[in-house]
């Protein structure tokens, strides 16, 4: 009965950190650019001495970073984008290049734009966007180009990761992407619009209270196995 019990904690382990991401979703449900996450499971087959049938146990291997659109925002501010279809922006930080969906950015004194965190926003080539001195009206081309009084100026890059599997939040709506990723052919950017979160708060939710009701049924298992065992104990102790 050893085996029933290790195969449940492992599953409640996996249970509790499916809890933790779907409270994460909820929380981030109104953050601009969020992505829904999700824990994916693996099963673990091993065979067993005798004639005992084989082992199965649950366990989470990682997770899986939802890509889909979320819905769009009308802001009208000059430097917020939003990104339809595929991509990310990438960001400098002090960690490395970095990907993220959310769109609002601010020119710093010497004409970079930047994340609400301070990190420069990339071109294409990865590059710091920088705007000349003195422009402080642009306009956002659906392929990225800035531009002032008609002339080019920057452009925006937009990029996708080379293996979407190994994308990695690092926090907030940033995300590392290991593999490296390449600017993206044909992207649409839109001028004055933010992107929502693309969680699904009553999904979310439903989600929500199946993983407690499967936990606790785990957990019920595991106290009466407990009363089992201590029963056992006890009557070979008399």
């Amino acid at each position: 009965m050893d085996n029933a019990v290790y195969s449940t904690l492992a599953r409640q382990s996996g249970l509790m950190q499916e809890m933790r991401a779907v409270a994460n979703n909820i929380a981030n449900v109104s953050t601009t650019g969020f992505r829904r996450e999700g824990v994916i499971f693996a099963e673990y087959v091993a065979g067993l001495a005798g004639a005992e049938p084989s082992l199965s146990m649950a366990h989470a291997r990682g997770r899986h970073v939802d890509l889909s659109q979320g819905g769009l925002t009308r802001t009208g501010s000059a430097f917020d984008f939003a990104i339809e279809g595929a991509g990310f922006f990438q960001i400098e930080t002090p960690q490395g290049n970095q990907l993220t969906r959310a769109g609002s950015f601010i020119p710093s004194p010497e004409g970079e734009l930047l994340t609400p965190d301070g990190y420069r926003l990339l071109d294409p080539g990865g590059t710091p966007v920088t705007l000349p001195s003195g422009v402080s009206e642009v306009a956002l081309a659906a392929d990225g180009t800035l531009s002032a009084g008609g002339n080019p100026i920057a452009q925006v890059g937009v990029f996708a990761p080379a293996d979407p599997n190994e994308l990695h939040h690092v926090g907030g709506t940033r995300f590392d992407a290991p593999g490296g990723a390449d600017p993206v052919e044909g992207a649409v950017l839109m001028q004055g619009y933010l992107e929502e979160s693309n969680v699904d708060p009553i999904s979310e939710i439903a989600r929500m209270i199946e993983v407690q009701r499967a936990y606790e049924l785990g957990q019920t298992f595991l106290d009466r196995e407990d009363e089992r065992i201590r029963g056992v104990i006890q009557a070979l102790g008399r």
